[in-house]
């Protein structure tokens, strides 16, 4: 079971900015940028390709959802969008406001308070459609 599953289970707890019957998006513990937000399908499933093009379409359409979410709540230059996979085996969208390449190097990470995440989490959700 992926630390995502134990997420979704209610194992862990995370700063949640969105969720329905298939995925959930929650902020980034270890961020690249403040609002840095993995887009999970509840569905543990190991690699991208591996979902059926409708499942990784409506991935790519709840992702969005967010991604606008985070245009008008964190001020950036645009929102980058990484699929990885290789430090967790559960599928994940990396959703990063960018204002530099940098940004979404995952070599230089922020730090944030519990009350940063909390506040950034509610904001970002208000503004999920």
């Amino acid at each position: 079971m992926s630390v995502f599953t134990k997420i979704i289970e209610g194992e862990i707890s995370c700063y949640k900015v969105a969720e329905d019957e298939n995925f959930i998006a929650f902020l980034d513990i270890n961020p690249n940028a403040p609002g840095h937000t993995l887009v999970v399908p509840k569905k543990e499933e190991n690699k991208l390709f591996d979902l059926s093009q409708d499942a990784y379409t409506n991935l790519m359409n709840f992702s969005y959802r967010v991604a606008k979410a985070l245009e008008r709540t964190v001020p950036c230059n645009r929102v980058g969008m990484s699929v990885i996979g290789l430090e967790v085996p559960h599928i994940h969208v990396h959703l990063i406001p960018l204002n530099a390449m940098a940004d979404i190097q995952f070599k230089q990470k922020v730090k944030l308070s519990k009350d940063a995440f909390v506040t950034l989490a509610e904001s970002i959700a208000v503004n999920f459609e």
